[in-house]
């Protein structure tokens, strides 16, 4: 299997064309200001697309995530858009560390997902209760089980632009609640097109087992919600956000 987010790093901006991120953040600004948040951890930051829009609102930002390649790529972006206060780190989001508690942890489209099992997210809870400040606040989101059974299930998705070409196939298995994901692209390199194949396994959490491993690794007032609203998680949402707190 080839690395997840290698040859992808450096596309992978423009093929999320279509996500709002200020939008996105402008939502979880809502969390953390509330809460009184100021330093924070982008955990699974990828390209730091979030991350720099959060540094830009006045927040500390540290930004973590696992792939170097994504992180060459963050390190470039914060650069060009004047970030250069962002400390960007390469580690596995399971064994998060932090010099000293911070005030908030991120984790922005489907992080939690690429964690394939009850153990790997225990352990992601666990560590990140341990850099968090007591009464820290933790905030993720999650693809939901409908979305994997109901929309990307076995299907295929293509796109095509000038740019690049991309074929994207999905393999969801409803009893192991896993999503194998392989990746196919194009990106024209001068008269050429440069080829690249990855594949991702995602799992399909549930709201229930989300919570009560929040529950075991020391959080409390843990909330979900149809992602982007205030509304609790409905039988269609595709995405759900979470917001939890740090037991003090």
């Amino acid at each position: 299997m080839n690395r997840q987010y290698s040859d992808f790093a450096h596309v992978y901006d423009r093929m999320m064309h279509d996500v709002d991120r200020d939008a996105w953040i402008a939502y979880l600004d809502g969390f953390l200001r509330a809460n009184g948040a100021h330093d924070i951890m982008d955990c699974a930051c990828g390209t730091g697309a979030n991350a720099i829009r959060l540094f830009q609102l006045g927040y500390r930002v540290t930004g973590n995530d696992v792939s170097p390649d994504m992180l060459i790529e963050a390190r470039n972006n914060a650069l060009r858009k004047g970030a250069k206060g962002i400390i960007f780190i390469c580690e596995d989001m399971r064994k998060l560390t932090i010099h000293k508690p911070i005030d908030a942890i991120v984790c922005v489209c489907d992080g939690v997902n690429y964690l394939t099992s009850v153990k790997d997210v225990e352990s992601f809870f666990a560590h990140a209760a341990g850099c968090l400040k007591p009464g820290g606040l933790l905030l993720f989101d999650i693809s939901s089980p409908y979305k994997f059974r109901r929309i990307l299930g076995v299907n295929t998705f293509t796109e095509e632009t000038e740019e690049y070409a991309y074929i994207w196939k999905n393999n969801f298995d409803p009893q192991s609640k896993l999503c194998e994901m392989s990746l196919t692209g194009f990106v024209k390199n001068g008269e050429h097109y440069d080829r690249f194949s990855e594949s991702h396994l995602l799992r399909a959490h549930t709201v229930e087992e989300l919570r009560n491993t929040l529950k075991k690794s020391g959080f409390t007032d843990i909330r979900s919600f149809h992602a982007f609203t205030q509304e609790p998680v409905k039988p269609n949402s595709e995405r759900i956000q979470f917001a939890a707190i740090r037991r003090k």
